[in-house]
């Protein structure tokens, strides 16, 4: 087929990828202006521009997808196929009904679940058991189309944000190539979703890895690894950010105490009381250093019980 590409982050990069290695033209891609980056705020390409550039693949840019001028660029083209992974604009009905076998989206996500923008690291956040991809054909909604094929991702205990990402950009690629490969012998099942069981997986904020300690330390220690790397589960201490990179959770006893407080040290760990059990720290990043394990931190920064983190 005659496909254009439409992406913008590495697992839409992965994607990408697998499909160039497919009998599919891939003849143009479509992905998100390059946009400023980094401590000197210079422009970046996305990921999907790098592999396009990389191949020789037309490259569009546009700052709206559904402008008049962008949707006859698409025409123009006369692809036979729109395939989607993680693109980042709404992609208007005029669009929609351009392709013959129209636009076919890769979501990363079990579907009706974890709709919207942020699937992989809510499934960690949430503490669900599996994940997985679905193929989709688009309609005007968010991530509403009717389904094609799915495939279930296990999370395990020590699943981060990062390790799902890569389990997930991995296994997109070979399933779209699977549904557009029922698409085009007329065998793919087009199967609705229940609306009524629909998720949404609302985009991520820096703010959302500030710790509430008053919460349950299994549910911290989560959001430890489901912000990881991005945007990073983080506290305070003496009014310095620090970020939290590992954790585990202990239900040991200890003298009533607020939450916050650290509890012990025991085990080159920061033990840290929650609304429910001990967070224990294992690896963490002081403002302005680098990360590092929490003993190499206690050998500098030696700690006694009693310190309260969080301001």
């Amino acid at each position: 087929m005659r496909a254009v590409f439409m992406g913008t982050p590495e697992i839409a990069a992965e994607v990408l990828k697998c499909l160039l290695t497919s009998e599919h033209e891939i003849i143009a891609v479509v992905t998100q202006p390059d946009r400023p980056k980094g401590r000197g705020k210079e422009l970046a390409k996305s990921p999907v521009k790098l592999v396009a550039e990389e191949h020789g693949i037309p490259v569009l840019q546009p700052e709206r997808v559904k402008a008049p001028e962008s949707v006859a660029e698409l025409r123009a083209l006369a692809p036979d196929i729109i395939l989607v992974a993680a693109f980042g604009q709404i992609v208007s009905k005029e669009i929609l009904d351009l392709p013959k076998y129209g636009c076919i989206n890769v979501h990363a996500s079990l579907l009706p679940e974890y709709r919207g923008a942020a699937p992989i690291q809510w499934a960690i956040l949430d503490g669900k058991e599996k994940t997985g991809i679905t193929i989709m054909r688009m309609d005007e909604g968010i991530d509403t189309g009717d389904m094609i094929c799915t495939i279930e991702i296990p999370i395990t205990e020590e699943e981060t944000g990062g390790s799902l990402h890569d389990k997930l950009a991995a296994a997109g690629g070979p399933l779209l190539l699977s549904a557009i490969k029922q698409i085009e012998d007329g065998t793919a099942v087009y199967t609705p979703q229940n609306h009524e069981e629909h998720t949404y997986a609302k985009m991520l904020r820096k703010e959302l890895g500030k710790l509430d300690f008053t919460e349950p330390a299994e549910k911290l220690e989560r959001y430890i690894r489901g912000l990881n790397p991005w945007p990073s589960a983080y506290t305070y201490k003496d009014g310095k950010m620090m970020k939290l990179w590992s954790a585990s959770v202990s239900y040991e006893k200890f003298e009533p105490c607020p939450c916050g407080t650290l509890v012990s040290v025991e085990g080159g760990m920061l033990w840290i009381m929650t609304g429910d059990g001990v967070l224990q720290i294992k690896e963490l990043q002081p403002e302005g250093k680098r990360r590092m394990t929490s003993e190499e931190y206690l050998r500098g920064y030696p700690l006694t019980p009693g310190v309260v983190f969080g301001s």
